[in-house]
């Protein structure tokens, strides 16, 4: 029995399922930990969400922000982007069934001592506080209310967590922090305009997972999103998106009771320009 963590597929499903197979990865025995942004930007995107649907529990998705994105675009929220890929499911005769599978994944999880997000965790939230805050956009988007959440949905502003927040700026921000952040203040403030390496910070920003006293700090954490910071192993920090999609890697990490095992990852070369 094995866990293992994968970083963002984003519509690469040759890739993931050439993983799969290097894995050795078993359904009735194994259990895969995808970290979001399963869709977009790759040629297969429904591909890989019929996959995943059929690995049933044996497969734990997050969202990422492509994934919402893709829930907008279909919800007539957002129009596509030229360098969208989400034709192949809105186009698809299971299209409500792929939608409907979709919504229902969660935006955190805390498995064998592991918080996993997408994106990142603001440094004032504990692992308790960022699993109960996901969960509140988990149900209203399980919910018949979704589609107006989605219409609230973006935007960078409010910047800044504050416990007494309600309504479209509270989800706003959960959402933000969840699936978009790469880099905030120390006190907690959020910058979205820059999406380089971390070594590239804007001025009074940083990696969020670099603020001193990041409450999440004792605890792995592991995350996607971040195309351009690449493989980050550190004790208690993983980032596993290695830009499969731009022709990098697709990377899975052996996952034993809140440590890392063995690395292990396959080619993928993509005609992509690096990008979200």
């Amino acid at each position: 029995m094995a866990n293992y963590l994968i970083g963002d597929v984003q519509g690469c499903d040759a890739a993931l399922g050439r993983l799969l197979e290097k894995l050795d990865f078993s359904p009735s025995r194994d259990t895969a930990y995808l970290l979001g942004d399963l869709v977009n930007r790759g040629p297969e995107s429904a591909a890989v969400l019929r996959r995943l649907m059929k690995l049933d529990a044996a497969a734990r998705c997050l969202l990422g922000n492509h994934d919402l994105h893709l829930l907008a675009v279909a919800q007539g929220v957002r129009p596509a982007r030229a360098d969208d890929t989400l034709y192949e499911v809105l186009a698809a005769p299971d299209r409500e069934r792929l939608l409907h599978w979709l919504r229902q994944q969660p935006l955190a999880l805390f498995e064998h001592n592991c918080l996993m997000v997408h994106a990142g965790v603001l440094p004032s939230w504990s692992t308790q506080q960022t699993l109960d805050l996901a969960g509140e956009v988990q149900d209203t988007l399980r919910g018949p209310t979704f589609a107006d959440f989605l219409h609230h949905m973006y935007g960078s502003k409010p910047a800044q967590w504050n416990d007494d927040l309600t309504g479209a700026d509270r989800t706003r921000v959960i959402v933000n922090a969840l699936t978009r952040m790469r880099f905030c203040s120390t006190d907690g403030v959020m910058e979205f305009g820059a999406k380089e390496g971390k070594a590239v910070a804007p001025a009074g920003f940083m990696p969020w997972f670099d603020v001193p006293s990041r409450r999440t700090a004792q605890t792995l954490v592991a995350f996607g999103h971040w195309s351009t910071l690449g493989l980050l192993q550190r004790d208690k920090l993983l980032a596993l998106d290695t830009g499969c999609v731009w022709g990098g890697c697709l990377s899975a990490v052996q996952l034993e009771a809140g440590r890392q095992g063995h690395l292990i990852q396959v080619t993928c070369p993509q005609a992509q320009k690096p990008g979200q």
